[in-house]
């Protein structure tokens, strides 16, 4: 059986907002059920937005939410 691993990949384009947490969340608690892994990626796909400080601001919103 393959080990299931998830991620979440947010741009850091400003805030975390309710609906990067709640696509968070569904992966974690799919990730957290089939005893896989949840992986935080942020992309850095989209640099003309790119809000300094926001790498730090997800990490510490998921945190608080307990992900």
């Amino acid at each position: 059986m393959n080990t299931v691993r998830v991620r979440f990949a947010p741009s850091p384009t400003g805030p975390l907002h309710i609906g990067g947490v709640r696509t968070a969340l569904y992966n974690y608690l799919f990730a957290r059920k089939h005893n896989g892994t949840f992986i935080l990626r942020i992309e850095d796909t989209d640099q003309t937005r790119y809000v300094p400080g926001s790498e730090e601001y997800i990490v510490e919103s998921l945190t608080w939410f307990g992900l």
